[in-house]
């Protein structure tokens, strides 16, 4: 099978890993797991071993015929050919390997669901800038710090994925603190296109009278959410 270095594929290819990754996501037996992008089905037969229903989404159709003829006689496994992003599933727990180039759409996609738990494979420069703070602070970090508790479980050497990525990765786990809206979302990211900007003059933008000479970087992660609501309130 060809590797589809275009959408970014690096395939875990150590069993043990795999088996550590699901041992370590805390999934029942009464937990309907959700997985989007399965590569070459790695994580299936340990995730269909121990949880009610793994429900396994993958976009690129040679992985998915490639997987569907491996594990297709597994009871408690729904394959399902399409964009994981746009499954309307009921589930309990999310799970990942996903391409890199994936990780910023796969985050905010996980805080407008509903789901307790998930666990990602990530890339460490990714993850760095997830848990940044201060003035290193994206977007996306204050979204990821505010919806869940993220906490690193293990890293993982480059040289345990096919064709071997630049970079280490990092097994995360998220835990859900609250929801966040897609509306709400966008106006992070929207504010945060304009962080050099002082607070009252990124507010006066959207026609807000807020008296605060600080910029973005000098503000709590609360206190930038609690802004960006006012400006999808308008």
């Amino acid at each position: 099978m060809s590797i589809q270095k275009k959408l970014g594929q690096n395939f875990l290819k150590s069993d043990s890993i795999a088996k550590f990754i699901v041992s370590n996501s805390r999934i029942s037996k009464n937990d309907i797991v959700y997985e989007i992008g399965p590569g070459k089905g790695i994580l299936i037969p340990h995730l269909c071993r121990i949880a009610k229903k793994v429900i396994s989404v993958e976009k690129d159709h040679k992985l998915f015929n490639f997987v569907k003829s491996k594990f297709s006689e597994i009871n408690n496994l729904q394959l399902i050919h399409g964009d994981g992003f746009k499954q309307k599933e009921k589930i309990d727990f999310f799970i990942s390997n996903l391409p890199y180039s994936e990780s910023k759409n796969a985050i905010q996609w996980m805080l407008r669901q509903k789901f307790s738990h998930a666990t990602l494979m990530l890339q460490d420069d990714f993850v760095e800038k997830l848990l940044s703070e201060g003035r290193e602070r994206r977007a996306i970090s204050v979204l990821a710090q505010s919806g869940f508790e993220i906490n690193i479980v293990k890293r993982i050497g480059k040289h345990n994925f096919s064709p071997e990525p630049k970079i280490n990765s990092l097994i995360v786990t998220f835990d859900r603190k609250t929801t966040i809206s897609k509306e709400l979302i966008q106006s992070v990211n929207l504010i945060f296109s304009l962080r050099r900007k002082k607070v009252q003059n990124i507010a006066k933008k959207f026609g807000l009278e807020i008296e605060s000479n600080m910029r973005l970087e000098e503000m709590k992660n609360d206190e930038i959410i609690k802004f960006a609501k006012k400006i999808t309130k308008i």
